[in-house]
């Protein structure tokens, strides 16, 4: 059966791997540590809020001088990095990508917000399924990040794609946006999204990975 999404550009976090708390307990640390004091009952919808951005953007959205950012942004990469065991892989998602990749006419990529030494050393070193990923855009490949469309015309740049073609899979408005802004379709990872009201506009929401597999 031909298919006219051919083309699938995922993000990682919060859409093939649960990073949650790896990631954001830490910044919440970081930003007591450095004096940026949150109250009890905010913290965990700043958590939600900033889930899946680049480190420098949380920082900034959450208030924090920029000074003050690159130094936060290096501790707070070092905390998570002592977190690794807490990371899984969502059900499905090794059988979804490889399933995926099987189709003669499917090119897949990754638009992300996690730095090229994140991705290498503790995505791709840890997964196997990830071989079948063509293309990597990381934080350090553009300029503008999501919501901006970006990394994502760019990975479309180097897979050749064409945007009625083709679809992005992310867990958050700024992946919905991102997409949008790229003139390309959303497909909504519900089932790991931290704020899936956010995403409940999808045009294809995602209520377990393998539901990909049945858009057209």
């Amino acid at each position: 059966m031909a298919h006219q999404i051919t083309n699938f550009i995922f993000d990682i976090d919060g859409t093939l791997i649960n990073t949650y708390e790896k990631y954001m307990p830490p910044m919440i640390d970081v930003m007591e540590k450095h004096g940026y004091h949150v109250p009890e009952d905010q913290v965990d919808s700043l958590k939600r809020k900033l889930f899946g951005i680049t480190g420098t953007d949380s920082l900034r959205q959450a208030g924090v001088k920029e000074d003050d950012i690159p130094e936060m942004v290096d501790e707070w990469r070092k905390l998570s990095f002592q977190r690794e065991d807490l990371v899984t892989v969502f059900p499905g998602i090794k059988e979804m990508i490889t399933d995926l990749a099987a189709r003669p006419d499917a090119k897949l990529a990754i638009a992300t917000s996690k730095v090229r030494e994140d991705y290498q050393d503790h995505f791709v070193k840890d997964y196997d399924w990830t071989k079948y990923f063509d293309v990597a855009v990381t934080e350090e490949l553009t300029s503008k990040h999501k919501p901006d469309p970006d990394p994502i015309l760019l990975a479309m740049k180097k897979m050749g794609a064409r945007p009625e073609n083709s679809v992005y899979v992310g867990d958050t408005i700024n992946d919905l946006k991102a997409a949008h802004n790229a003139g390309i379709k959303f497909a909504g990872a519900l089932y790991g999204s931290s704020q899936p009201q956010s995403i409940q506009n999808a045009d294809y929401p995602l209520h377990k990975p393998q539901d990909l597999l049945k858009i057209n």
